[in-house]
């Protein structure tokens, strides 16, 4: 069976570093699935505003031709303990498919045809393949038992802006990108590093792409330090 993008996703996310690794985790920015034709007729959208939230069904697409894995290093183990592909949300998967669940918040219907969603935990760029409304009484499992994601992160770091980089955010700001801070801060939040640099000292500086800037950033002890922020 061929399947064939409907749509692409336009994130703030333009390398797999840093995204987070979960949708829900940020609430102060948007993204836009934007479709492509035949998939961009307005009938095939009528009544979609009713939902307030759609299962995106997605491609990961830098892994398309990755050799499969039976067994996976997932971060929520530190990066360092291998577990069943099956059992994880892997990107490495036998078929580079995805599944992320996220808020609708408009539906455009106009020169072109796309929808305004939650930020979800897709590069920009993303080919989506279908989207399919949320049905609570039906994918809402009651008493669910989670594994290894039984509890959502909890270690955050507390994120500290150098005056240089609130001065950009600032700047920023004003030319458009509103809540920047806040989506920052909660993007940082998540410790962006890879999970087994987590565990150690950690004098090494980062930069990690959002938009169209770079953000340089370290961590000391329980604090990151975000240094400075580049167009």
């Amino acid at each position: 069976m061929n399947i064939t993008p409907i749509a692409f996703a336009s994130t703030p996310f333009k390398e797999k570093f840093g995204i987070p690794r979960q949708p829900s985790l940020i609430k102060h920015a948007n993204s836009v699935i934007e479709f492509v034709s035949p998939y961009d007729q307005p009938d095939a959208f009528v009544g979609l505003e009713e939902y307030s939230h759609l299962w995106l069904q997605f491609g990961f697409h830098q892994h398309e031709h990755a050799e499969f894995k039976p067994l996976v290093r997932p971060p929520r183990l530190g990066g360092n303990k291998k577990t069943g592909v099956f059992a994880t949300r892997s990107s490495f998967r036998p078929n580079s498919l995805g599944l992320s669940l996220v808020e609708l918040k408009q539906v455009i219907l106009d020169k072109k045809t796309s929808l305004i969603v939650s930020c979800p935990d897709l590069l920009d760029g993303t080919p989506i393949y279908d989207i399919k409304p949320y049905i609570e009484y039906s994918d809402s499992a009651i008493n669910p038992q989670c594994g290894i994601a039984k509890n959502a992160p909890s270690s955050k770091l507390d994120v500290v802006f150098s005056d240089k980089a609130r001065a950009m955010l600032h700047a920023l700001t004003k030319n458009g990108y509103t809540n920047l801070e806040c989506f920052v801060k909660e993007v940082m939040e998540q410790d962006p590093r890879p999970a087994y640099k987590q565990q150690n000292e950690d004098p090494k500086i980062y930069g990690m792409k959002l938009y169209a800037f770079e953000i340089k950033f370290r961590v000391e002890q329980n604090s990151l330090i975000v240094i400075d922020i580049t167009s």
